[in-house]
């Protein structure tokens, strides 16, 4: 007698959005024991944990300042992932939008200032869509493996970035690799005063609102599921594989450029090497942990925003090294995996 893994019925939608939820709490149960170990008393270690991240004011509106990329990321994956596009350059992606955001915001001064900041989103946009896009070309047209182009293609841009910003892009009279600042008309706006409360985060609570409508409600979205279930099936029943793909690619890598345009025209407001602490990599775990639905990405980044701002404190006050943070984002990837092994598949008995 042998066993077999099969897959079971798909989930209802409600149950996407409630594992990661789910997965979130265990993760907080099980990320007791690094704490304990690293020397930390548990609850006051959770208290400033959350404290930091949610407890005032300006903690709480530095969780959204940071949840923003993160949020926006996260979803440039899912909506990949779901069509079965392994999107992994999300960080290079990022990139280029953030150097054609530097390009255009430090070039603009000319035009009427109300049209420098839609033009800057627009070319920070299409300049993160057309780089995923290389991948999904080789991918459709010479069976490239997407892990592979998409992953070596974030070192690519780097070198490309690095080049600019030691040459044309530097900062004249400069002689370390930044830009010059972008023009004021450039810059996002600040919503909330005495905060870094910035345009960039309704852009993304509204970027999420837009890809559910996609994916749930237009033919596209359709299209995107049943080439990520079955390509040739999909193929068979008359969808264009290669142009679902494409466009997935144009909006996936769309989304991780937001994210640089956001932390170039409301964060930095130049460019610099290290605009991303590995926004784009984090995006693929956000993604993983939200389930791939849009609704789940944006509590997983909430929730990695709270453990990422909260690890300062917490480490001031209770010893505890920031490095937990780090810890406890693993964590939830591997608790999340887990939970969708057991919840899409099952064993049974040959």
């Amino acid at each position: 007698m042998g066993i077999r893994i099969v897959k079971r019925k798909p989930l209802p939608g409600w149950a996407k959005i409630v594992i990661p939820i789910f997965a979130i709490l265990v993760t907080l149960i099980l990320s007791a024991i690094p704490i304990l170990i690293a020397g930390g008393h548990l609850w006051k270690s959770y208290y400033y944990l959350f404290y930091g991240a949610l407890g005032s004011r300006f903690n709480l509106l530095e969780t959204f300042v940071k949840a923003s990329p993160l949020m926006m990321t996260g979803l440039a994956v899912a909506f990949a992932f779901r069509a079965k596009f392994w999107n992994i350059g999300a960080e290079g992606q990022l990139l280029a939008g953030a150097l054609t955001a530097t390009a255009l915001g430090v070039s603009l001064g000319g035009i009427p200032p109300p049209l420098v900041l839609p033009i800057v989103i627009i070319g920070g946009f299409l300049a993160g869509g057309l780089w995923a896009s290389i991948p999904a070309l080789l991918k459709t047209k010479l069976k490239v493996d997407d892990v592979v182009s998409t992953l070596l293609l974030n070192y690519v841009m780097i070198h490309i970035m690095g080049a600019l910003l030691f040459g044309p892009l530097q900062q004249p009279g400069s002689s370390w690799p930044r830009s010059s600042a972008i023009i004021e008309a450039a810059n996002y706006p600040i919503l909330i005063a005495r905060s870094r409360f910035h345009l960039g985060i309704p852009l993304a609570l509204l970027a999420v609102l837009i890809i559910w409508f996609v994916n749930r409600k237009t033919t596209f979205g359709y299209q995107s599921r049943a080439v990520g279930v079955n390509a040739r099936a999909a193929t068979f029943g008359g969808i264009s594989t290669t142009r679902v793909i494409l466009w997935t690619a144009l909006i996936s890598g769309g989304l991780a450029g937001l994210a640089g345009v956001g932390e170039l025209c409301a964060i930095q407001r130049r460019l610099i090497m290290d605009i991303s602490p590995g926004y784009g990599y984090s995006g693929i775990v956000i993604a993983m942990l939200g389930n791939l639905h849009p609704v789940g990405v944006l509590f997983s980044s909430l929730f990695f925003s709270v453990i990422i701002v909260g690890a300062q404190t917490m480490s001031r006050m209770t010893g505890v090294p920031t490095y937990i943070a780090e810890v406890i984002q693993g964590m939830a990837l591997m608790v999340m995996l887990i939970f969708l092994l057991f919840t899409e598949y099952k064993i049974k008995k040959k």
